[in-house]
Protein backbone atom coordinates (compact mmCIF):
# COMPACT_ATOMS: atom_id res chain seq x y z
CA UNK A 1 0.00 0.00 0.00
CA UNK A 2 1.09 3.55 -0.83
CA UNK A 3 2.00 5.78 2.16
CA UNK A 4 1.78 9.30 2.43
CA UNK A 5 5.40 10.50 2.66
CA UNK A 6 6.86 14.42 1.93
CA UNK A 7 9.97 14.82 0.76
CA UNK A 8 11.61 15.16 4.19
CA UNK A 9 10.62 11.31 4.90
CA UNK A 10 7.97 12.42 7.32
CA UNK A 11 4.87 10.18 7.09
CA UNK A 12 1.39 11.31 7.23
CA UNK A 13 -0.79 9.84 9.95
CA UNK A 14 -3.13 12.47 11.07
CA UNK A 15 -5.50 14.64 9.61
CA UNK A 16 -7.35 17.65 10.96
CA UNK A 17 -11.06 18.00 9.24
CA UNK A 18 -13.08 21.07 9.96
CA UNK A 19 -16.56 20.17 9.53
CA UNK A 20 -17.94 23.86 9.80
CA UNK A 21 -16.80 27.48 9.56
CA UNK A 22 -19.30 28.39 12.10
CA UNK A 23 -19.54 29.46 15.52
CA UNK A 24 -21.49 30.32 18.33
CA UNK A 25 -18.76 32.10 19.85
CA UNK A 26 -16.71 35.42 19.06
CA UNK A 27 -13.12 35.03 20.54
CA UNK A 28 -11.05 37.70 20.00
CA UNK A 29 -7.58 36.02 19.32
CA UNK A 30 -10.14 34.16 16.67
CA UNK A 31 -12.09 36.32 14.78
CA UNK A 32 -13.45 40.29 14.93
CA UNK A 33 -16.25 40.89 17.18
CA UNK A 34 -18.48 41.14 14.15
CA UNK A 35 -17.72 37.37 12.94
CA UNK A 36 -16.71 36.17 9.46
CA UNK A 37 -17.95 36.17 6.23
CA UNK A 38 -19.67 32.40 6.56
CA UNK A 39 -19.94 30.54 3.31
CA UNK A 40 -23.03 29.02 1.75
CA UNK A 41 -24.19 26.01 3.13
CA UNK A 42 -23.75 24.32 -0.31
CA UNK A 43 -19.83 25.03 -0.74
CA UNK A 44 -19.41 23.33 2.66
CA UNK A 45 -18.37 19.51 1.98
CA UNK A 46 -21.16 17.23 2.98
CA UNK A 47 -20.83 14.51 5.28
CA UNK A 48 -20.49 11.74 3.03
CA UNK A 49 -17.80 13.84 1.00
CA UNK A 50 -15.57 14.07 4.36
CA UNK A 51 -16.46 10.41 4.98
CA UNK A 52 -15.17 9.54 1.38
CA UNK A 53 -12.08 11.63 1.79
CA UNK A 54 -11.31 10.28 5.30
CA UNK A 55 -12.06 6.70 3.90
CA UNK A 56 -9.61 7.42 0.96
CA UNK A 57 -6.66 8.82 2.90
CA UNK A 58 -7.20 5.79 5.64
CA UNK A 59 -5.94 3.86 2.52
CA UNK A 60 -3.04 5.71 2.37
CA UNK A 61 -1.94 5.05 5.72
CA UNK A 62 -3.56 7.85 7.86
CA UNK A 63 -4.99 6.61 11.37
CA UNK A 64 -6.27 9.33 13.43
CA UNK A 65 -8.39 12.12 12.84
CA UNK A 66 -9.55 14.98 14.59
CA UNK A 67 -12.70 17.00 13.98
CA UNK A 68 -12.37 20.97 14.38
CA UNK A 69 -14.45 24.40 13.63
CA UNK A 70 -15.76 26.71 13.79
CA UNK A 71 -17.64 24.66 16.54
CA UNK A 72 -18.06 21.04 15.46
CA UNK A 73 -21.24 20.65 17.21
CA UNK A 74 -23.17 24.36 15.82
CA UNK A 75 -23.23 21.71 12.35
CA UNK A 76 -26.23 19.95 12.20
CA UNK A 77 -26.06 16.16 12.46
CA UNK A 78 -22.51 16.18 13.35
CA UNK A 79 -23.19 13.36 16.14
CA UNK A 80 -24.56 11.25 13.06
CA UNK A 81 -21.51 11.91 11.11
CA UNK A 82 -19.21 10.65 13.97
CA UNK A 83 -21.28 7.36 14.35
CA UNK A 84 -20.73 7.23 10.39
CA UNK A 85 -17.00 7.82 10.51
CA UNK A 86 -16.78 5.02 13.23
CA UNK A 87 -17.40 2.78 11.09
CA UNK A 88 -14.55 3.21 8.91
CA UNK A 89 -12.30 0.34 9.74
CA UNK A 90 -8.97 1.90 9.15
CA UNK A 91 -9.39 4.54 11.50
CA UNK A 92 -7.67 4.11 14.89
CA UNK A 93 -8.62 7.20 16.74
CA UNK A 94 -11.58 10.30 16.29
CA UNK A 95 -10.73 13.57 18.42
CA UNK A 96 -12.72 16.18 18.79
CA UNK A 97 -11.75 19.90 19.40
CA UNK A 98 -14.48 22.15 20.90
CA UNK A 99 -15.70 25.36 23.04
CA UNK A 100 -17.64 23.25 25.37
CA UNK A 101 -20.74 25.15 25.28
CA UNK A 102 -23.21 23.02 22.92
CA UNK A 103 -21.73 19.35 24.08
CA UNK A 104 -22.90 18.40 27.53
CA UNK A 105 -25.82 16.44 26.28
CA UNK A 106 -23.90 14.67 24.01
CA UNK A 107 -20.93 13.23 26.37
CA UNK A 108 -22.92 9.80 27.25
CA UNK A 109 -23.19 8.72 23.73
CA UNK A 110 -19.50 9.99 23.00
CA UNK A 111 -18.44 7.72 25.49
CA UNK A 112 -19.82 4.74 23.93
CA UNK A 113 -18.46 5.31 20.41
CA UNK A 114 -15.18 3.48 20.93
CA UNK A 115 -12.70 5.70 18.30
CA UNK A 116 -13.77 8.85 20.17
CA UNK A 117 -10.97 8.99 22.22
CA UNK A 118 -9.81 12.34 23.01
CA UNK A 119 -11.51 15.63 23.80
CA UNK A 120 -9.82 19.54 23.20
CA UNK A 121 -11.86 21.16 25.48
CA UNK A 122 -10.92 25.33 25.16
CA UNK A 123 -11.09 27.37 28.13
CA UNK A 124 -9.46 30.28 28.52
CA UNK A 125 -10.13 31.79 31.20
CA UNK A 126 -11.25 30.88 34.44
CA UNK A 127 -12.71 33.81 36.06
CA UNK A 128 -16.59 34.43 34.13
CA UNK A 129 -16.02 38.54 33.31
CA UNK A 130 -13.00 37.68 31.74
CA UNK A 131 -14.17 34.55 29.42
CA UNK A 132 -16.82 36.65 28.47
CA UNK A 133 -14.52 39.71 27.43
CA UNK A 134 -12.17 36.88 25.06
CA UNK A 135 -15.20 35.20 24.14
CA UNK A 136 -18.09 37.74 23.59
CA UNK A 137 -20.14 35.49 25.01
CA UNK A 138 -21.27 35.22 28.02
CA UNK A 139 -21.42 31.11 28.40
CA UNK A 140 -19.28 30.41 30.77
CA UNK A 141 -21.07 28.14 33.23
CA UNK A 142 -22.06 25.95 30.20
CA UNK A 143 -18.67 25.34 29.58
CA UNK A 144 -16.99 25.14 32.97
CA UNK A 145 -20.34 22.50 33.23
CA UNK A 146 -18.60 21.08 30.13
CA UNK A 147 -15.05 20.84 31.40
CA UNK A 148 -16.31 19.14 34.77
CA UNK A 149 -18.43 16.59 33.10
CA UNK A 150 -15.38 15.64 30.85
CA UNK A 151 -13.46 15.32 33.72
CA UNK A 152 -15.38 12.50 35.63
CA UNK A 153 -16.15 10.72 32.01
CA UNK A 154 -14.30 8.24 30.59
CA UNK A 155 -13.01 10.49 27.98
CA UNK A 156 -9.27 12.08 27.47
CA UNK A 157 -9.55 15.15 28.23
CA UNK A 158 -7.45 17.85 27.33
CA UNK A 159 -8.01 21.79 28.16
CA UNK A 160 -6.49 24.08 25.84
CA UNK A 161 -5.67 27.79 26.81
CA UNK A 162 -4.04 30.15 24.54
CA UNK A 163 -1.96 32.45 25.97
CA UNK A 164 -2.83 36.17 25.15
CA UNK A 165 -0.97 39.01 26.58
CA UNK A 166 -3.70 42.00 28.26
CA UNK A 167 -6.03 38.85 28.67
CA UNK A 168 -5.00 35.58 30.71
CA UNK A 169 -1.52 35.57 31.48
CA UNK A 170 -1.75 36.23 35.27
CA UNK A 171 -3.98 32.92 35.18
CA UNK A 172 -1.50 30.57 33.81
CA UNK A 173 -0.33 29.11 37.57
CA UNK A 174 -4.02 29.35 38.19
CA UNK A 175 -4.71 26.59 35.32
CA UNK A 176 -1.84 24.47 36.83
CA UNK A 177 -3.28 24.04 39.74
CA UNK A 178 -6.47 22.02 38.25
CA UNK A 179 -4.24 19.24 37.68
CA UNK A 180 -3.01 18.64 41.39
CA UNK A 181 -6.25 16.74 41.69
CA UNK A 182 -7.91 15.96 38.37
CA UNK A 183 -6.47 13.78 35.63
CA UNK A 184 -6.49 16.35 32.57
CA UNK A 185 -3.93 17.20 29.93
CA UNK A 186 -3.40 21.04 30.27
CA UNK A 187 -1.97 22.55 27.25
CA UNK A 188 -1.11 26.20 26.99
CA UNK A 189 -0.77 27.59 23.63
CA UNK A 190 1.14 30.53 21.50
CA UNK A 191 -1.43 32.80 20.35
CA UNK A 192 -1.36 33.23 16.70
CA UNK A 193 -1.84 35.63 13.73
CA UNK A 194 -5.06 33.51 12.53
CA UNK A 195 -7.74 36.16 13.72
CA UNK A 196 -9.63 37.50 10.74
CA UNK A 197 -7.39 40.39 11.61
CA UNK A 198 -3.25 39.47 11.48
CA UNK A 199 -0.90 39.74 14.09
CA UNK A 200 -2.23 42.16 16.83
CA UNK A 201 0.44 44.39 18.56
CA UNK A 202 1.65 42.34 22.29
CA UNK A 203 3.80 44.15 24.93
CA UNK A 204 4.76 40.84 25.85
CA UNK A 205 6.20 38.25 23.90
CA UNK A 206 4.51 35.00 25.67
CA UNK A 207 5.89 32.27 23.77
CA UNK A 208 6.66 28.90 25.00
CA UNK A 209 9.94 30.33 26.98
CA UNK A 210 8.22 32.92 28.73
CA UNK A 211 5.20 30.20 29.63
CA UNK A 212 7.47 27.67 31.25
CA UNK A 213 9.19 30.55 33.07
CA UNK A 214 6.22 31.39 34.40
CA UNK A 215 5.03 27.59 35.40
CA UNK A 216 8.78 27.54 36.78
CA UNK A 217 8.00 30.62 39.25
CA UNK A 218 5.45 28.67 40.95
CA UNK A 219 5.81 24.40 40.55
CA UNK A 220 8.63 22.21 39.81
CA UNK A 221 8.49 20.46 36.76
CA UNK A 222 9.78 17.49 34.81
CA UNK A 223 9.84 16.94 31.30
CA UNK A 224 8.03 14.38 29.86
CA UNK A 225 9.19 12.32 27.06
CA UNK A 226 6.53 12.42 24.20
CA UNK A 227 5.65 10.71 20.99
CA UNK A 228 7.86 12.11 18.43
CA UNK A 229 4.66 13.52 16.90
CA UNK A 230 3.76 15.38 19.59
CA UNK A 231 2.42 18.85 19.06
CA UNK A 232 3.53 20.00 22.80
CA UNK A 233 6.59 20.03 24.83
CA UNK A 234 5.05 17.98 28.18
CA UNK A 235 5.43 18.26 31.96
CA UNK A 236 4.78 16.68 34.96
CA UNK A 237 4.27 19.00 38.12
CA UNK A 238 5.34 17.22 41.24
CA UNK A 239 2.49 15.74 43.39
CA UNK A 240 0.16 16.83 40.49
CA UNK A 241 -2.37 14.21 38.51
CA UNK A 242 -2.44 15.86 35.82
CA UNK A 243 0.04 16.97 33.00
CA UNK A 244 1.13 20.43 31.85
CA UNK A 245 2.26 21.07 28.33
CA UNK A 246 2.94 23.64 25.92
CA UNK A 247 2.32 23.94 22.26
CA UNK A 248 4.74 26.41 20.19
CA UNK A 249 2.47 27.22 17.54
CA UNK A 250 3.67 30.43 16.33
CA UNK A 251 7.44 30.17 16.73
CA UNK A 252 7.33 26.65 15.15
CA UNK A 253 9.61 24.52 17.07
CA UNK A 254 7.83 21.20 16.46
CA UNK A 255 7.67 21.14 12.83
CA UNK A 256 10.40 18.56 12.11
CA UNK A 257 8.67 15.65 12.97
CA UNK A 258 5.44 16.92 11.34
CA UNK A 259 2.59 14.19 10.90
CA UNK A 260 -0.47 16.50 9.85
CA UNK A 261 -2.51 17.97 7.22
CA UNK A 262 -5.33 19.85 7.64
CA UNK A 263 -8.77 19.34 5.36
CA UNK A 264 -11.23 23.18 5.64
CA UNK A 265 -14.53 22.90 5.74
CA UNK A 266 -14.57 23.83 2.07
CA UNK A 267 -12.54 21.25 0.80
CA UNK A 268 -8.99 23.32 0.91
CA UNK A 269 -5.96 21.14 1.53
CA UNK A 270 -3.90 22.40 3.35
CA UNK A 271 -0.28 20.83 3.97
CA UNK A 272 0.29 22.97 6.85
CA UNK A 273 -1.31 25.89 8.95
CA UNK A 274 0.64 28.90 7.73
CA UNK A 275 -0.21 28.03 4.03
CA UNK A 276 -2.81 29.35 2.42
CA UNK A 277 -4.34 26.00 0.45
CA UNK A 278 -2.74 23.95 -2.07
CA UNK A 279 -6.04 22.25 -3.41
CA UNK A 280 -9.46 22.36 -3.38
CA UNK A 281 -10.70 19.06 -3.15
CA UNK A 282 -14.13 19.54 -3.13
CA UNK A 283 -14.50 21.00 -6.48
CA UNK A 284 -12.19 17.74 -7.33
CA UNK A 285 -14.76 15.37 -6.01
CA UNK A 286 -17.81 17.30 -7.48
CA UNK A 287 -15.97 16.99 -10.82
CA UNK A 288 -16.35 13.25 -10.83
CA UNK A 289 -12.66 12.07 -9.64
CA UNK A 290 -12.32 8.76 -8.57
CA UNK A 291 -10.63 7.17 -5.19
CA UNK A 292 -7.64 6.62 -7.52
CA UNK A 293 -7.67 9.72 -8.85
CA UNK A 294 -8.09 11.17 -5.25
CA UNK A 295 -5.04 8.86 -3.73
CA UNK A 296 -2.69 9.79 -7.33
CA UNK A 297 -3.41 13.68 -6.02
CA UNK A 298 -2.76 13.12 -2.06
CA UNK A 299 0.33 10.84 -2.80
CA UNK A 300 1.25 14.21 -4.74
CA UNK A 301 0.13 17.05 -2.89
CA UNK A 302 1.78 15.41 -0.10
CA UNK A 303 5.49 16.37 -1.76
CA UNK A 304 4.34 20.02 -1.74
CA UNK A 305 4.84 19.98 2.60
CA UNK A 306 6.74 22.49 3.29
CA UNK A 307 9.91 21.33 6.06
CA UNK A 308 8.47 24.04 8.47
CA UNK A 309 5.80 26.85 9.21
CA UNK A 310 8.06 29.56 7.82
CA UNK A 311 8.68 28.24 4.69
CA UNK A 312 5.07 27.62 4.26
CA UNK A 313 4.02 31.35 5.13
CA UNK A 314 7.07 32.62 3.09
CA UNK A 315 5.71 30.66 0.12
CA UNK A 316 1.55 32.01 0.75
CA UNK A 317 0.07 33.82 -2.39
CA UNK A 318 -2.31 35.48 -0.89
CA UNK A 319 -0.17 37.67 1.56
CA UNK A 320 0.29 37.51 5.12
CA UNK A 321 -1.39 35.30 7.57
CA UNK A 322 -4.89 37.23 8.42
CA UNK A 323 -7.82 34.39 7.83
CA UNK A 324 -10.17 33.68 11.03
CA UNK A 325 -8.94 30.01 12.84
CA UNK A 326 -12.94 29.31 12.42
CA UNK A 327 -12.04 29.83 8.46
CA UNK A 328 -8.69 27.25 8.50
CA UNK A 329 -10.36 24.75 11.19
CA UNK A 330 -8.94 25.24 14.86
Amino acid sequence: MHKLIDNFGRQISYVRLAVTDRCNLRCQYCMPAHGIDIVPRKELLTYKEMYRLIRVLTELGVNKVRLTGGEPFVRKDFMSFLEMLSYNDLLDEINITTNGALISEHIETLEKLDKVKNINLSLDSLNTDKFAKITRRDVFPEVYKTFQLLEKSSLNLKLNVVVQTGFNTDEINDFVGLTKDKNIALRFIEEMPFNGKGQREMKENWNYNKILEEIKSQYSVENIISEKSSTSRNFSIKNHQGTVGIIPAFTRTICNDCNRIRITSIGTFKNCLFDDGVFNLRDFIRNGASNDDLKELFLSLIKEKPENGFIAEANRKQGSVSESVSTIGG
